[in-house]
């Protein structure tokens, strides 16, 4: 499984880069890596969104069991499942590959940021549909901007960051006594 999720990121990452000499003078490569995969990753997620809304739940009410879902909120838990698992990967593998943080921890870690998300982006779009009257896809598009902005910060310092290597100088001694 590992090997394909490689052979993808193999495939992904030259034609990413391909499109980075112009924005070289303005971003280093793994911000623009992030914003390509970010922004591939919000489309899908917004294209899943308005398919589920549209198509899957067609406007109406989500119902199971003791529960009902407004379909608004059913499309967003279905975009959800669907960007949280393109996202980790693009995450891990294309954008901060250099993190030396255990894969396990990173997926809780990277959880914890898109239930984080998920929240914001839940409250946000319940007071602009129900209490703005703002059609809800619309108000998708809106919520998105908020949360790329939160999510960037959070997965750059808290999923993915990079751990420092310890450095020694020559002259120091490594067991910790001065010399003097």
């Amino acid at each position: 499984m590992r090997q394909h999720l490689y052979s993808v990121r193999d495939r992904v990452l030259p034609l990413i880069d391909f499109f980075y000499p112009p924005f070289k003078r303005i971003m280093p490569l793994q911000t623009f890596r992030y914003a390509v995969s970010g922004a591939s990753n919000t489309f899908l997620g917004l294209l899943s969104y308005y398919i589920a809304y549209k198509f899957i739940f067609r406007g109406q009410d989500f119902h199971f069991g003791f529960y009902a879902l407004k379909s608004h909120v059913a499309a967003l838990v279905v975009s959800f499942v669907v960007s949280f698992l393109v996202g980790f990967f693009l995450m891990k593998y294309v954008v901060f590959d250099d993190s030396k943080i255990r894969g396990r921890v990173q997926l809780f870690r990277y959880l914890l940021v898109c239930v984080f998300n998920l929240t914001i982006n839940l409250v946000l779009l319940k007071f602009l549909v129900e209490v703005c009257d703002i059609y809800p896809i619309f108000a998708q598009m809106g919520t998105t901007v908020v949360v790329v902005l939160v999510s960037y910060l959070a997965q750059r310092h808290f999923s993915f960051k990079r751990i420092p290597e310890p450095t020694y100088l020559e002259d120091e001694p490594q067991d910790g006594n001065l010399k003097i």
